[in-house]
């Protein structure tokens, strides 16, 4: 069985973050081959091409760490209808500077949850037209928009509904397939 590499980003910097809360679920729940590792971006500063000459050291370590991923999942929420600026700040620094954008043929998928009704639809929705430009393969099957209820997720990671855990888990799974099925037909080295 071929292993994969994943490094998840965990779009709210908040540390109590329901998406964090998903995450570390995500990660107990993942199939053994897919090894899952946050990939940080709280220090980042505001992105601007005045660095693409020489990034410092956080955004360089930053890319490293996604050059070391076979694939990124995003866990985000919905901030005003789309991406918390965090977020698209990281972006924009993995994908600069012009020639060097970090998910190019990179494997994603996205999953988010807010106590509303539709979940992070919205926010995802915006989420896939930035990784569409970015070259970024997205799974766009099974879409996962979970409506976080109270102690939907122990701080632990446990998932307290059955229903629930099952989804998560067959999420994981697929995205395990669609990694295999990304990287049998595109080269890494291209």
């Amino acid at each position: 069985m071929t292993t994969h590499k994943v490094g998840y980003f965990v779009g709210s910097l908040a540390k109590a973050s329901i998406n964090r809360k998903l995450a570390k679920a995500l990660t107990l729940l993942a199939p053994p081959q897919l090894q899952m590792s946050e990939i940080p971006f709280k220090d980042l500063p505001l992105y601007s091409y005045d660095y693409d000459a020489d990034f410092p050291p956080v955004a360089r370590e930053f890319k490293e760490a996604i050059a070391a991923v076979d694939a990124v999942l995003f866990v985000t929420p919905e901030y005003n209808r789309s991406i918390p600026g965090g977020l698209k700040n990281a972006i924009d620094w993995a994908s600069r500077p012009y020639g060097q954008n970090s998910f190019t043929r990179k494997p994603s998928a996205i999953i988010g949850t807010s106590p509303g009704m539709i979940g992070t639809a919205v926010a995802q929705q915006s989420l896939k037209s930035v990784l569409s430009f970015c070259n970024s393969p997205q799974m766009n099957a099974i879409e996962a928009y979970i409506q976080f209820t109270p102690n939907l997720i122990t701080d632990d990671g446990k998932v307290t509904n059955p229903g629930t855990e099952e989804f998560l888990r067959n999420f994981m799974n697929e995205f395990a397939g669609f990694i295999t099925r990304v990287w049998s037909i595109l080269p890494r080295d291209a």
